[in-house]
């Protein structure tokens, strides 16, 4: 008796069959695009470290944001400049800070037709590049940020943020904003949690766009090791239980185990975050021709949701949700 020989080849065969028999879907919906907006300048300034990214003006802002809402991206999350950065990061919770006014445009400009989310964080307002407000020895002071950090938040809820999203890796972060939050009415602005974000090398660029490098030290005292997966679940855990909606896992790529385990252990969208150092790569063996671009970047976003990730921040938001449209 002979038995058919199998041939999962079959389809793979045509560029539909491929479709069709796709296990893992990238929907322009599934992205959102990080946004610099600076304060002070005239003209939009280009990223030297990541070639296509930009710090927006107000208009350039609400330009770009309308074109990504147009693409079909599901959300936008924005990151501020200041003119003038302090020891306590006082353009953070600023009604008149860089992020404020631009969230308003943006309110004005799209409404709900998307989610406008907002890191919440002091890196790029202190003057010192820290997460956090410092004590005299120079580490960071957990529990007195947790208070601006709310502000911040409320700041945010005010100016039209659908979606906060704590990126200090303070203790008690969800917590302490979603008293805040809840305490100034705003229960339904919802908190995306970098629960698990780890004290990256892949960082270097952002740190020039959102110029937040620290002045001193690093933050491995308050972000995770890269050698721990454990401690990823017990943070993404406590960050549920003080009331998170949605969970990060940050950066992407180096950590698609991570996000697979987090996205076993939760029942809430799990959100990745494709940063800066894995976007420039990408770029710059692209430009000396040593990959095909379009189909790296796809292959990376896939990657990226085959792992479990609902949603991708990612700064190709825009131009993939095009090619996918």
């Amino acid at each position: 008796m002979t038995f058919p020989v199998e041939r999962p080849r079959r389809l793979r065969r045509t560029p539909a069959l491929r479709r069709l028999a796709a296990e893992t879907r990238l929907h322009p919906a599934d992205l959102v695009l990080p946004m610099f907006v600076k304060e002070g300048i005239a003209d939009p300034a280009p990223v030297a470290s990541m070639p296509g990214v930009v710090q927006h003006t107000r208009d350039s802002l609400r330009k770009a944001a309308v074109e990504a809402v147009e693409a079909g991206v599901g959300g936008l999350i924005l990151f501020g400049i200041p003119a003038v950065k302090d020891a306590r990061g006082s353009g953070a919770d600023d009604p008149a800070g860089i992020v404020q006014v631009a969230l308003g445009d943006l309110v004005t400009e799209l409404g709900d037709s998307t989610v406008l989310m907002t890191d919440t964080c002091l890196d790029e307002y202190t003057d010192h590049g820290h997460c956090g407000l410092l004590r005299a020895d120079g580490s960071v002071d957990n529990d007195a940020t947790l208070a601006r950090y709310a502000a911040a938040a409320v700041a945010q809820a005010r100016a039209g943020s659908h979606v906060v999203a704590p990126s200090g890796m303070m203790d008690g972060q969800v917590a302490a904003i979603r008293a805040a939050l809840d305490a100034d009415g705003h229960p339904d602005v919802a908190i995306l949690a970098y629960s698990a974000k780890y004290a990256s090398a892949f960082y270097g660029p952002f740190r020039d766009a959102a110029e937040c490098a620290p002045s001193f030290g690093d933050r491995a005292a308050y972000q995770q090791d890269p050698a721990n997966t454990d401690e990823a679940i017990r943070e993404v855990l406590l960050d549920l239980a003080e009331g998170a909606d949605l969970v990060m896992v940050k950066p992407a790529m180096a950590y698609l185990d991570v996000v697979r385990r987090v996205a076993d252990a939760v029942n809430v969208p799990v959100a990745a975050y494709q940063v800066s150092g894995e976007y420039a790569m990408v770029e710059a063996a692209a430009a000396n021709g040593w990959i095909d671009r379009d189909r790296t970047i796809l292959e990376t976003l896939t990657g990226i949701r085959r792992a479990g990730a609902d949603i991708v921040l990612t700064y190709w938001a825009t131009e993939v949700a095009r090619a996918l449209r």
